[in-house]
């Protein structure tokens, strides 16, 4: 894989030109973005600022973080604190994200979207007002271990971190996560699935390729 060196103000002016013609693969008129990747890499600021980028460009763009849709600590921590395979499989509310996110962008749909369910610091719902994403506009949506679920994507974006810097960059409260990601790497290979892949294990200089 050949990448080229690049500031991420850059990036995110070559993404938005890139999807300001995005079309839907199924006729919808909502497109639909992932930006994935594990926490240390950055995910939700590239996202925000592909978002800002393409709103002088004339499009719309809502972003939304999969962390607005963890489940309630009893069910992420059903299985303990630090259970790998909870925090692979079962930590995010992935029925709630296809019902209150990818529906109603689906073609027919009234583009109404939910930017987050659950409050993890609270453990209460947010109760945050829906959000209307007129016909045209793109919904970024930002996170970790987003390719293994089939969401609707139409175009991809993975923030790739070696196992180095991953460890490096990771909390060590979080470490006990890294074999989650290890998991991801082996079952999904994200690198080799996204459209886009962006180099961050020094995030002062990045470096990205696209298909």
């Amino acid at each position: 894989m050949r990448l080229e060196p690049i500031t991420w103000e850059r990036l995110a002016d070559t993404l938005a030109d890139r999807l300001l013609d995005l079309k839907t693969a199924d006729g919808g008129a909502w497109p639909r973005v992932a930006v994935d990747g594990a926490p240390a890499g950055g995910t939700g600021e590239l996202a925000r600022l592909v978002g800002d980028a393409l709103r002088p460009r004339g499009r719309s763009a809502l972003v939304v973080g999969t962390e607005g849709f963890l489940r309630p600590a009893s069910l992420r921590f059903e299985y303990g604190h630090e259970d790998v395979e909870a925090y692979y499989s079962g930590w995010f509310d992935t029925g709630a994200l296809w019902r209150e996110v990818f529906g109603p962008l689906d073609p027919g749909g009234t583009g109404r979207v939910l930017p987050d369910l659950w409050d993890p610091a609270t453990d209460r719902a947010t109760r945050s007002p829906y959000v209307g994403l007129p016909p045209g506009g793109l919904l970024l949506l930002h996170g970790p271990l987003l390719l293994g679920h089939w969401f609707p994507f139409d175009l991809t974006v993975h923030v790739r971190l070696s196992p180095g810097a991953l460890r490096r960059r990771t909390p060590e409260s979080e470490r006990w996560t890294l074999p989650a990601f290890e998991r991801y790497e082996a079952e999904v290979d994200p690198a080799a699935a996204a459209d886009v892949v962006v180099r961050a294990d020094d995030p002062r200089h990045p470096a990205w390729t696209c298909r």
